[in-house]
């Protein structure tokens, strides 16, 4: 076993994979770029070493920088995590000249499998099933149009070192691929160091199903089960579980003979996950690429089989054997995980970054039906950088049946309270109470069939608006007791108007003697319903119940009342006096002013391309330049018919979220 190991990488993998190595009793040294120095992994292991400035291009991609602290560190391996140089042979191959241990699989499997040109080759000669297409290198947009045609639209364009959803277009006609051929490549060549790219068919109403596979130097190989991913968006999981409810036995054993096999036949020694489109229809499957690396979704394979992942890597790359057969490996329930991100969904998903304010996350440990599992690399006062990837947080739940684990993630997601910057949370609460979701019978193209309009919130239920405004009325009565110095141990009555449209007027609070107890009684004539709640003031997270009914709500202080957060459902409450509703009713409106004229950027980023000049005519939706935020190339396009004013930014410049960019006449 080693004594010392570097890790490769940041965030949420790099504490992962710490936690492992402490419970081994392996020392960790870790590398660190400038936007990382006060990170929580570099807290945590036991020594950290710079690298460099904060792109990854020059510090996590460094490979001479990175055996340079291994060296300093006096590591006897390193483990990469997944992403930046995890599946980099010529990274393990110089490590393996330094006599350093690479702690995945053996450059020649690496090459073999993790080149995706490469590995339909390899996969069509073992017998794999595979996705039609053209297996070449493609170098110009008319080979693109051509090979296209030739194989029939829609199909995928799609890097060949990709992986993490990164450098990947589906087009569904000529001017899609003119379009994302040259933006694939350029994605590609930005995260990767690699821009070849090849074209598949694009299979309709897809199901995205992984097989993780183990192995070890001994030459014994097995899979794990499968993971279901077919919740994506933009080709990027945002949820994943394990079992998938679409695979039964049959068809379960036969993607994982295939996967198991496909691995023996490169010498896999490390873990590893081969990827699969499935058909919801008659469960026909293709093989669609290998990552020869950790994949981020792993927790829910651990969470089912009761292997640590890290731990079997490290092993494997010590030298030891499997201390386990295919048929040792069973599956004990149901594990959903959520992946919650920096981004804006009420503004199509874009990146969100600045400092995290509040960060409470729920606790780890029994929940509802289920239990808890969090994954995460940030704190409070964190700030979440525009350079890598803009995840914040696994959340992973376990429980009997996925109903039961479902019902924990979305209890789970309520309790998960945020603030400084915008966070997907609301959405993944969202999905996990949508039926679609909940049939089990979805296909990758779920978000956008879900949301064609894109997410603007939960309906806000008649049950979840009442829990609102008794959180509100019961924070409102508490901050009135206090201020009228009202004994906590008396009784108190306040009678509130509600402002909040669609909810009731008016509500009657007493608070009992004591904490945390009060009645309720909604517009006057309505039934008292009992309230219990911890809550006080200051806190952003509200765990309580109404009538006996549990829920979780967040609570926000604003100027006059609260911006609620609620089961995927968001509002602002004021719970005022009467004579200060009555006030405000004879209060004039102002207008909002007009920025119909102004393209704004949505995120933060840098501007990479400039197509717009003054004086040209532009169409509702045409690009008028290229944003690029946490490694994504974002098109802004024009949002209605004009003419170009003015251009406020060259190519080059960075911009913040909301920045003019153009002006239209």
């Amino acid at each position: 076993m080693f004594d010392r190991i570097l890790i490769a990488n940041r965030g949420e993998i790099a504490v992962r994979i710490i936690g492992t190595a402490r419970r081994l009793g392996i020392s960790t040294a870790i590398v660190y770029s400038e936007a990382d120095a006060d990170s929580l992994a570099v807290e945590m292991a036991d020594e950290a070493i710079a690298i460099g400035p904060s792109p990854a291009a020059q510090s996590y991609l460094v490979i001479e920088k990175i055996i340079a602290a291994a060296r300093a560190a006096g590591a006897d391996a390193i483990h990469p995590g997944f992403g930046f140089l995890s599946e980099n042979a010529a990274f393990a191959r110089a490590l393996a000249a330094e006599n350093i241990v690479f702690i995945g699989p053996n450059a020649a499997a690496i090459e073999a499998m993790g080149d995706k040109i490469e590995s339909k080759k390899r996969a069509a000669a073992a017998g794999v099933s595979t996705v039609p297409g053209f297996p070449g290198e493609i170098d110009t947009v008319a080979r693109a149009l051509e090979i296209s045609e030739q194989i029939g639209f829609p199909v995928m364009i799609k890097a060949s070192a990709g992986g993490g959803g990164k450098g990947i277009r589906v087009a569904e006609n000529r001017a899609e691929v003119e379009e994302g051929f040259p933006a694939v490549r350029a994605e590609a060549k930005n995260a990767f160091g690699d821009d070849r790219v090849f074209i598949e068919k694009f299979i309709r109403d897809p199901r995205h199903i992984e097989i993780q596979v183990l192995g070890d130097k001994h030459g014994t190989v097995v899979y794990l089960g499968e993971r279901e991913c077919s919740i994506q968006r933009r080709n990027q999981k945002v949820i994943e579980e394990a079992p998938s409810p679409l695979l039964e036995a049959k068809t379960r054993a036969a993607m994982g003979e295939q996967a198991a096999a496909l691995a023996r036949s490169v010498n896999y020694d490390s873990a590893g996950t081969v990827e699969f489109v499935a058909s919801g229809v008659d469960r026909s499957f293709y093989f669609l690429e290998m990552n020869t690396r950790l994949q981020v979704e792993h927790p829910v394979t651990e969470m089912i089989t009761g292997l640590d992942l890290v731990e079997q890597m490290i092993r494997s790359a010590a030298g030891e054997k499997l201390s386990f057969a295919q048929k040792d490996v069973t599956i004990n329930g149901w594990a959903v995980e959520s992946r919650l991100y920096a981004e804006d969904p009420r503004r199509n998903f874009l990146p969100s970054i600045g400092r995290l304010k509040r960060y409470e996350p729920p606790h780890e440990g029994p929940l509802g039906p289920g239990i808890v599992r969090l994954d995460s690399g940030v704190r409070e006062g964190d700030e979440i950088s525009i350079f890598y990837d803009p995840m914040i947080a696994k959340l992973v739940t376990h429980a009997p049946t996925r109903r039961e684990a479902i019902a924990t993630q979305a209890m789970a997601l309520d309790r998960f309270a945020i603030e400084g910057i915008r966070d997907n949370g609301a959405f993944l609460a969202t999905i996990m109470r949508e039926p679609g979701f909940l049939s089990g019978e979805f296909t990758t193209g779920y978000i956008k069939a879900t949301f064609p309009d894109g997410f603007q919130g939960a309906p806000l239920g008649p049950r979840a608006a009442e829990q609102a405004i008794a959180a509100c009325a019961f924070a409102r009565s508490l901050l009135a007791r206090r201020l009228a110095g009202i004994s906590a141990g008396s009784k108190a009555v306040f009678d509130w108007a509600v402002l909040a449209a669609g909810m009731p007027s008016m509500v009657r609070v007493h608070l009992a003697p004591g904490r945390g107890h009060a009645a309720i009684t909604f517009d006057q004539a309505g039934k008292e319903q009992a309230f219990e709640s911890a809550w006080r003031p200051g806190r952003l997270l509200m765990e309580a119940t109404l009538d006996g009914e549990e829920f979780a709500l967040t609570l926000k202080p604003l100027p006059t009342g609260w911006a609620v957060a609620i089961a995927g459902s968001s509002l602002n409450v004021i719970i005022a006096t009467p004579n200060e509703a009555a006030l405000r009713a004879r209060l004039p409106l102002k207008a909002a002013p007009d920025l119909s004229r102004i393209v704004l950027s949505p995120m933060p980023g840098l501007v990479v391309s400039v197509d717009a000049a003054p004086g040209q005519e532009v169409k509702a939706g045409e690009g008028l330049m290229v944003v690029e935020a946490m490694k994504m190339q974002n098109i802004i396009r024009a949002e209605r018919d004009g003419v170009v004013a003015k251009v406020h930014v060259a190519a080059g410049a960075t911009v913040a979220a909301d920045d003019p960019l153009v002006e239209l006449a």
